[in-house]
């Protein structure tokens, strides 16, 4: 089964095809162009290097989020026109699911952290059973200080979050914060369409009319139109 998976949860938006979990071609950039300048071109692009037309792709994959609310719905709207067009299935997968799924097997909580402005990250917390990864947790958006007080072991940080809030967590929690490499901070293409393809192996795939975002929390303009509410 081919399938392609994109993100657009961050700035830095990523494309990846696989072949029955074989890996074929990654595109991951981080330019000022936006996601709907360069989408579209991405797809295309990995499509010709891999010799292969749209109509040989077998299902999609997205990223449904948390990250930014217009990258999440610039990259949803796209896939769901290329699944209308070629009437093959989707696969939703969560941003932090695919972060923690770049980790390899370790005995460490792992942790992504996603930068949700407003000083709060979106987060949740992962765990590897004899090497099946499984979220522990919920996924929430908080702030920093409040993740802090609800680490109490060795845990795996990975996420755009670190940028920002990296050394305050080294700071606070020397002797329990662990950081991957730096590439895997990144969501990858290929890491959503590898969780996308054993959701569509397994039957489970996203109904195109009624399937939204993962925000987690309002977004300003809903958030400035229940204090308007308030007033």
């Amino acid at each position: 089964m081919k399938v392609l998976g994109i993100d657009t949860s961050t700035s830095c938006g990523s494309i990846g095809l696989i072949d029955d979990g074989k890996v074929i071609s990654e595109y991951l950039l981080d330019c000022p162009e936006t996601h709907s300048e360069r989408l579209l071109r991405g797809i295309d692009f990995i499509l010709k290097d891999a010799h292969l037309s749209i109509k040989e792709i077998d299902g999609w994959a997205v990223s449904i989020g948390p990250g930014s609310f217009t990258g999440l719905r610039i990259g949803i709207s796209t896939i769901k026109g290329l699944a209308l067009a070629t009437q093959k299935p989707v696969a939703g997968v969560s941003t932090l699911d695919v972060l923690a799924f770049q980790v390899s097997p370790t005995p460490y909580l792992i942790c992504p952290i996603m930068d949700a402005r407003r000083g709060e990250i979106y987060t949740a917390f992962y765990r590897y059973d004899e090497n099946s990864l499984k979220r522990v947790s919920i996924y929430r958006v908080l702030k920093p200080e409040e993740l802090v007080h609800q680490i109490k072991e060795k845990t795996l940080l990975v996420g755009d979050g670190i940028k920002n809030y990296g050394q305050y967590f080294q700071s606070v929690l020397p002797s329990f914060v662990l950081y991957p490499p730096i590439p895997l901070h990144l969501p990858h293409g290929s890491s959503l369409a590898l969780l996308g393809f054993e959701c569509l192996r397994k039957g489970e795939s996203l109904d195109l009319a009624s399937f939204t975002p993962l925000y987690i929390r309002p977004s300003d303009a809903e958030l400035k139109w229940q204090e308007e509410r308030l007033v």
